[in-house]
């Protein structure tokens, strides 16, 4: 697998994203275990993307306006919701003294809908594994398989060390009422902004 693949991969998963902001927002409010949970979670969210990119069903969405459209709108009522629940002082980015537990499927389900409900990605993999495959090989399905299995495992570790950070960051959030509320504020923000990005996405 070349240095390039690797570097590119590593530069695209440590971007601040949909996902990233997500598993920060949860390390955050709900402390370390559910950050690895959720990063968990953002990972699971990419292997439709990835598969269908491997298996060429990407090409549906840079051909047929309607299905890419209702996928990327779909996504973004899905971020505009997340920004209303992260604004609520109840809502899922409510931080407490101590870290409330949520459901590990409940942490998972968000952060799958997040990355799955984004038809750029598989677009963007479909336009990015077969530059890393070399003209002469035997076994390219293989070669992608094995390089998504990278990319995956590095998406993983980053986002599980964004997550970690954020949890060790929180009892100086949670003792700082303000900070709380103006930290709500500039994660539902963010997901607004996200959103704004994929309504405005062209195919």
């Amino acid at each position: 697998m070349s240095p390039e693949f690797l570097l590119t991969t590593l530069i695209i998963v440590a971007s601040p994203g949909t996902g990233a902001i997500y598993t920060i927002a949860t390390g955050l409010t709900r402390g370390a275990r559910a950050s690895v949970i959720a990063a968990f979670g953002c990972t699971l969210g990419i292997i439709p993307h990835l598969l269908a990119a491997i298996a060429g069903v990407a090409v549906v969405f840079s051909s047929s306006a309607l299905a890419f459209a209702m996928l990327k709108y779909l996504g973004v009522a899905y971020l505009l919701y997340m920004a209303w629940n992260a604004l609520r002082p109840a809502g899922a980015l409510r931080i407490e003294g101590e870290a409330v537990e949520r459901t590990a499927l409940s942490v998972i389900v968000h952060a799958v809908m997040i990355n799955l409900l984004n038809p750029k990605l598989s677009l963007f993999f479909l336009a990015f594994l077969p530059q890393f495959v070399g003209p002469g090989e035997s076994q390219p399905l293989g070669q992608m398989l094995a390089m998504s299995g990278v990319f995956m495992a590095l998406t993983f570790v980053v986002f599980a060390g964004y997550g970690l950070f954020a949890a060790e960051m929180r009892d100086h959030v949670v003792s700082r009422p303000a900070v709380m509320t103006w930290m709500r504020r500039g994660f539902a923000a963010a997901f607004v902004a996200l959103g704004v990005k994929l309504a405005l996405a062209e195919r």
